[in-house]
């Protein structure tokens, strides 16, 4: 069971007043200490429902977002992810901008050893866009580039 002292900053999991941003909001992202940081483990989210705007002509565009990370001393609680990925609902912004900006907001606030974003978007005009984008510390740039190098064989199937 966790501590009063381990959940210390993890305002929004069980509160019943919570706000949703309908704005880009990264300072509603909490973290919590990784009880493994040992252990080399992967986590990840599954986002099926990520919606932001085009920047030229605000139209919804609708996107799968995945997010997979080995963390450190510090994991992302997922219920704050679940408000700060609401809040990109009225960003205007290109799929590419959306997907590098989630990751280096999750780098910042984490500092895990690896972590990649991958957007799944609907298409629009006949043309879906699937942009990946991925970090590694020092120890770690061997996985970023094989699966960079993999990114694209994986997209030309889906």
């Amino acid at each position: 069971m966790r501590t009063e002292n381990e959940l210390q900053g993890v305002t929004l999991l069980g509160n019943q007043h919570v706000q949703y941003s309908d704005n880009y909001n990264p300072s509603v992202l909490e973290t919590f200490p990784n009880k493994h940081p040992e252990n080399e483990y992967l986590v990840t989210f599954n986002c099926p429902e990520f919606t932001t705007l085009c920047p030229k002509t605000g139209q919804p565009d609708f996107g799968h977002i995945y997010i997979s990370y080995i963390p450190r001393e510090r994991m992302v609680e997922s219920k704050s992810l679940k408000l700060y990925l609401f809040s990109f609902r009225n960003h205007g912004d290109f799929h590419e901008d959306c997907v590098n900006i989630i990751m280096k907001d999750l780098v910042a606030l984490m500092d895990p050893k690896y972590l990649e974003v991958t957007g799944y978007f609907m298409p629009r005009g006949g043309i879906s866009i699937y942009p990946f984008a991925n970090y590694a510390d020092a120890e770690h740039q061997e996985l970023k580039e094989q699966r960079l190098r993999e990114q694209f064989t994986l997209n030309i199937k889906h």
